[in-house]
């Protein structure tokens, strides 16, 4: 028999909770949420309600319902020091602590980190508490990424051609975040192809579930802004349709070198999920940067697959026995689509910023699996919030299929929505392979040059 206590109300910790109970194990799950997410309420023994810095309640929740251990979903609580005040009392925790998880925290350190353990993927980059330099250093760069030293909820990453296109634009926006914040990181742009890798870790062993790719533009063709993500996919053979065997390797082989970084770095392991953003350029596989946590919504990609029981995987991560499970996914392609208010991702002025607190149906979905996100259940209904409402998942055989099958449930969710109708769909993904086919041309052409 287990008590788990989740941490989190969002899709992925939906995704999570039912993945809890898919156990084989008498699993018991206890939750700790912000605010209620309806389906983790649901399906959980009790709920708590509050803070995600309240440690105090959070501890206390967990002693009072003789917790195992505890699952933690977003980075918030373990960017407030969760795994810590838990291990207090003695509960382990599927989490870094507060120290390890400036891996996503600190994208410096992170950054930092690969440097001093001389880990390949970096690219060029350099770390500013002030202007001095930042103008040179920028000035030698073809391209420019920009981004604080903190937790940004993946929407403060400024990209020029994206989000600026000159050089006095990029300096702008560097004394604009100096201004909010102590630390500023300018990175070389790269151009490729990006993939998430979800990776478990037990801070010796380390195993990769299948890759990934998110979608973080708002709208159709990539167009609009950033935000948390408005789907992603994943394929039957545990690839994506532009990688190659070796481009998996060599994002597991950068996690793993990463992972023993830390245990040298800081003396502590890593027990959790280690993330990694990576690209494909012309010159290898490329760090963007480590998220501390399951990714929202590519959990929701990855655990309906999950063939291992995830209490035994959840045990072996806490125990550090990671190396005699084996952990297995089915041989499936995943689709997922996120239904989002009308206005989500618009200025407050625009006429459909008013459809965010709206309410919507959900008709009974008997194809896909609905992931419940940012909504609040009231006596009269269903509302949503701001935020992304609802991921919508289809599983088959192949993506062509799943990306139907998520594609029809969509239609099942009633109200001022919307969502990316092209993700995982054919012409999409072609984009993305003949992009892929043309940085590896010009990559082995220049290997060419250089052999002659």
């Amino acid at each position: 028999m287990y008590n788990v206590l989740l941490i989190g109300n969002g899709a992925r910790e939906h995704a999570i909770a039912e993945t809890i109970l898919r156990s084989r194990h008498n699993t018991t799950l206890f939750s700790f949420m912000k605010s209620n997410n309806p389906a983790i309420a649901a399906l959980s023994s009790a709920a708590c309600f509050g803070s995600y810095d309240n440690l105090n309640d959070i501890s206390t929740f967990a002693r009072d319902n003789a917790i195992d251990f505890a699952v933690i979903g977003p980075e918030d609580p373990l960017n407030n020091g969760v795994v810590d005040a838990l291990r207090g009392i003695g509960i382990p925790a599927v989490g870094p602590t507060k120290k390890l998880a400036q891996l996503e925290t600190s994208k410096s350190f992170t950054r930092n980190l690969l440097s001093k353990y001389k880990i390949p993927g970096n690219p060029r980059y350099k770390i500013f508490t002030s202007m001095d330099g930042v103008e040179d250093f920028i000035g030698g760069l073809e391209g420019v990424v920009i981004k604080p030293d903190g937790l940004t909820g993946g929407k403060g990453v400024m990209v020029q051609g994206d989000h600026f296109n000159t050089k006095e634009e990029a300096l702008d926006h560097c004394r604009e975040i100096l201004r909010e914040h102590s630390v500023v990181i300018v990175d070389e742009k790269l151009e490729g192809e990006e993939f998430s890798l979800q990776c478990l870790s037990d801070g010796t062993t380390v195993v990769a579930t299948p890759p990934v790719q998110d979608h973080k533009r708002r709208f159709v063709d990539d167009k609009g802004p950033n935000t948390g993500g408005m789907g992603s996919y994943s394929s039957e053979d545990h690839s994506l349709p532009f990688m190659t065997p070796a481009d998996v390797s060599e994002g597991l082989a950068i996690t793993r070198k990463v992972a023993d970084a830390i245990y040298q770095e800081t003396g502590e392991h890593y027990k959790g999920v280690m993330y990694g953003g990576f690209i494909i350029t012309k010159s290898g596989i490329k760090l963007l940067e480590y998220n501390a946590r399951f990714g929202d919504p590519e959990a929701m990609n990855i655990l309906p697959l999950l063939k291992t029981d995830f209490v035994d995987i959840c045990r072996a991560i806490i125990d550090g026995t990671l190396n005699l499970l084996e952990v297995e996914f089915e041989k499936k392609a995943t689709v997922c689509k996120y239904i989002v208010p009308k206005g989500y991702g618009l200025p407050k002025d625009h006429p459909d910023a008013r459809s965010t607190y709206a309410k919507i149906e959900v008709d009974d979905v008997k194809e896909a699996q609905l992931f419940y996100a940012s909504v609040d259940k009231r006596e009269d209904g269903l509302y949503m919030t701001t935020s992304r409402a609802i991921g919508v998942v289809g599983i088959a055989d192949d993506l062509v299929t799943a990306e139907q099958i998520a594609e029809r449930a969509v239609s099942a969710i009633k109200g001022p929505v919307d969502h990316r109708p092209d993700i995982g769909t054919k012409p999409l993904i072609q984009r993305r392979i003949d992009h892929m086919r043309k940085i590896r041309a010009y990559s082995q052409a220049l290997r060419d040059q250089h052999s002659i």
